[in-house]
């Protein structure tokens, strides 16, 4: 028969004194971690003597020491199920599910989305989520690696270019009996673990065991306030409160290996209740160790480790998962049928795809994100052409709303910040970081800019190790609470998206703006203009100004520099305005210019035609006339002779001048017919094709003045690209629903890429 009591081994007991040593304790103070009211079964431990086996463990448990080396003869069983059949254990798990059904429907069938004014069935949204293994913040990486990577090359939650081994979550419960998923801020760490308890209670899932959710910040709560009450009491009570009457029931589970325990949100519980909240857990766990258990927490918040607990991290959504979403999303909340013709789901990943909303791409791997995108595009059929409201809308989440609605109250690191202050200090470590190329910084870096913030602060110690450990712990508060930086690699910080750090780059200047002369506010700004990484900082923050009219104006005379010194450029610019005045004067002015500009290039690329695209799109019959060229120069054969015909007779029916139709008439004459021999076709080919394309050239020339041959030297090819690049971006800044004067924007959009003189002459008109 298994003996009640258990008595330590001479090795268990050295074990012991030197673990008790360790934690500085007295034996009173082991008695009350125990819930003793005497020190007498302690000393009867440490001096080898009986002691009931439940307290024997639960010492050991404290000292983290596994109670079967410390015991003397530790029993193999016990004798609660001695000639306990699995067929009754069973029938006990069917009975206990049943009567908890209700209970945990509750806890975890329904969830409450936020802005969503009713409750959705966690069946309907829920999307499988895959884990990382190997956690992102235990990489050993160098700075310089990251440094490399461009913006859009990288994931913003996770790198694109480092390969992380992923495998699904349910598949890591069941390899891992005892498991921590960790994540940031809305990756479905809670969703995840109500989906075990309804597939658990539904029997699809570890169907001999008996599924209890936990939301670990009830239970410290609870225990506060009744005196310690241990989280085997909790569960007593949890389960008396569920219809089941015996309330040594949930003993008798977890000693016959029959619980799946879910204990949700480690982040969520205060720092005064975390020691103890932690060593419940620790003891129930190591107690009951042959049960299943999994915990969730911020991965910024697992500063302990669990004894026996595998960590694993949640990954960020894939193109898979992203669509299997907004799918579920637009079929329960825009009541959207399969058989639409073009669900809004579809239009939705169509859109997300688009070059235009790469930034919304990036950011939507999370569901928190994604339902907000989604509910955005919901309202609005489209991504908002002024980012910043979403963005503004993300934050909201991130800095106190997703933590309100689900009743969290966490410990303020820095309680005596208001949001505007959490809000400056966000956007002077964004300048500092971005002004200095740095998505990536090291950690004492961003402590530092973290620490000259806080010099600044009335109140704030002056003494160099007291502003350190504050800014240390303000740094640990901004990834553990809002999740706006994290840890990439090991010692190793970005912000958690970079659409964030370049809202506060562009929030900064906006508030500098406010407070500054405007030269001084937006020059800086406007120094960048041909840097492609400043390129969305200046949509930002044109969407942000009150008025973008001085911002728009610096940008034009920014961009009118960059060509005004160079001779060649000018007179370039000047024959793209004379083209413009001759050829077609009914179309806008700055069209025509960037038309012209984009065809003289060589060789021609269809991003050069992009600004006069998206000035005008009327320009088919010159650019069909530029493509005739190059189609007809390419080596003509006999079998290609019928291409250059065709593309001859698509102009023609596009001509209007009778000089100029009877000339490209004459052209398409002299190739080669269809009916003519192959020997025939390629002698012709061999000895006229260079004289035709030549003289094609001349006749377009002749009559549209587009093929003119500019000689341009690498530099001069450097500045026409930046100096066009600059230019689609301030027409992208005046077509992003910037506030600008209708004034304004017709004086920039008639003199974009003028030459100077005609700069000078307008500004007597």
């Amino acid at each position: 028969m298994v003996k009640r009591s258990l008595q330590a081994n001479v090795s268990g007991i050295h074990q012991a004194k030197r673990a008790f040593a360790v934690k500085g304790w007295t034996q009173e103070n082991l008695a009350g971690e125990v819930n003793l009211r005497t020190r007498q079964p302690i000393s009867r431990f440490f001096t080898g003597k009986p002691v009931d086996r439940h307290v024997f463990m639960e010492v050991c448990s404290i000292l983290d020491l596994d109670w079967r080396e410390v015991a003397t003869n530790p029993p193999a069983e016990f004798p609660e199920f001695r000639g306990v059949s699995a067929s009754e254990l069973d029938d006990l798990v069917r009975q206990v599910r049943s009567q908890r059904h209700d209970t945990i429907q509750n806890q975890c069938g329904i969830l409450q989305l936020l802005d969503i004014s009713r409750p959705v069935s966690i069946d309907d949204i829920y999307v499988d989520v895959n884990i990382l293994e190997d956690l992102t913040s235990h990489q050993w990486l160098e700075i310089a690696e990251l440094q490399k990577l461009e913006p859009d090359k990288f994931d913003r939650v996770n790198f694109g270019n480092i390969d992380h081994s992923q495998m699904s979550g349910m598949l890591a419960v069941e390899t891992y009996s005892r498991l921590r998923m960790l994540g940031k801020p809305g990756v479905g760490k809670t969703t995840f673990l109500k989906h075990l308890a309804i597939m658990c209670d539904q029997g699809k899932f570890a169907a001999d065991r008996v599924p209890i959710f936990i939301l670990l910040k009830d239970f410290a709560e609870e225990s506060r306030d009744n005196d310690k009450l241990s989280l085997l009491d909790y569960l007593r009570q949890s389960f008396i409160a569920s219809g089941v009457a015996n309330p040594s029931t949930i003993e008798t589970l977890l000693k016959a290996n029959r619980v799946l325990l879910l204990l949700d949100g480690m982040d969520e519980v205060k720092n005064e209740d975390m020691t103890f909240v932690l060593k419940e857990v620790r003891k129930l766990t190591e107690k009951y160790h042959n049960n299943q258990f999994v915990v969730t927490c911020r991965t910024a918040a697992q500063t302990t480790q669990m004894l026996g607990f595998t960590d694993v991290e949640i990954a960020p959504f894939t193109q898979q998962q992203i669509d299997t979403f907004a799918h579920k999303w637009f079929t329960v909340f825009a009541k959207e049928q399969p058989t639409s013709s073009q669900p809004k789901s579809t239009q939705f990943i169509e859109q997300l795809d688009l070059p235009e909303n790469w930034q919304f791409r990036q950011m939507v791997v999370t569901p928190l994100f994604l339902h907000l995108a989604c509910w955005v595009f919901h309202a609005q059929g489209k991504f908002p052409t002024k980012r910043t409201e979403f963005y503004k809308q993300g934050l909201d989440l991130l800095l106190g709303k997703w933590d309100e609605v689900r009743g969290v109250e966490r410990d303020e690191i820095y309680r005596g910040f208001l949001l505007p202050q959490k809000l400056r200090l966000y956007s002077q470590l964004a300048s500092a970081t971005f002004e200095n190329g740095e998505y990536f910084f090291e950690k004492r870096v961003i402590e530092q800019y973290i620490g000259d913030y806080l010099r600044d602060l009335p109140e704030t110690s002056s003494e160099p190790e007291e502003l350190q450990r504050d800014s240390e712990s303000v740094l640990k508060a901004i990834e553990s609470q809002h999740g706006l930086l994290i840890e990439r690699a090991r010692g190793i910080f970005s912000f958690s998206y970079l659409a964030f750090q370049e809202y506060f780059m562009a929030r900064n200047i906006v508030a500098s703006h406010n407070l500054q002369p405007l030269d001084e506010a937006l020059g800086g700004l406007v120094s960048h203009i041909t840097d492609p990484h400043w390129h969305e900082i200046f949509l930002l923050t044109a969407a942000m100004l009150r008025s973008a009219d001085s911002l728009m104006q610096l940008m034009k005379q920014q961009i009118d520099a960059l060509v005004a010194e160079d001779p060649y450029l000018q007179e370039f610019l000047t024959w793209a305005n004379q083209k413009r005045k001759t050829v077609i004067p009914e179309t806008k002015e700055a069209t025509a210019r960037a038309f012209y500009l984009a065809m003289a290039r060589t060789p021609n690329r269809a991003a050069d035609f992009a600004l006069a695209c998206t000035l005008d799109q009327g320009m088919i019959f010159d650019t069909a006339l530029d493509d005739l060229i190059d189609k007809c120069a390419i080596g003509l054969h006999p079998d290609r002779a019928h291409i250059c015909s065709e593309a001859l007779s698509n102009v023609l029916g596009m001509v209007v001048d009778a000089g100029f139709r009877k000339s490209l008439q004459q052209l398409q004459n002299q190739l080669p017919s269809s009916q003519d021999s192959q020997k025939r076709s390629q002698r012709w080919c061999q000895d006229h094709h260079h004289a035709w394309v030549e003289q094609l050239r001349k006749t377009v020339a002749k009559y549209r003045n587009t093929n003119h041959v500019w000689e341009f030297t690498p530099e001069q090819q450097q500045v026409l690209q930046r100096y066009y690049a600059a230019n689609q971006l301030l027409v992208d800044c005046l077509n992003s629903n910037c506030e600008v004067t209708e004034a304004i924007r017709k004086e920039i959009e008639s003199t974009l890429l003028l030459p100077q003189q005609e700069l000078k002459n307008r500004e007597w008109l």
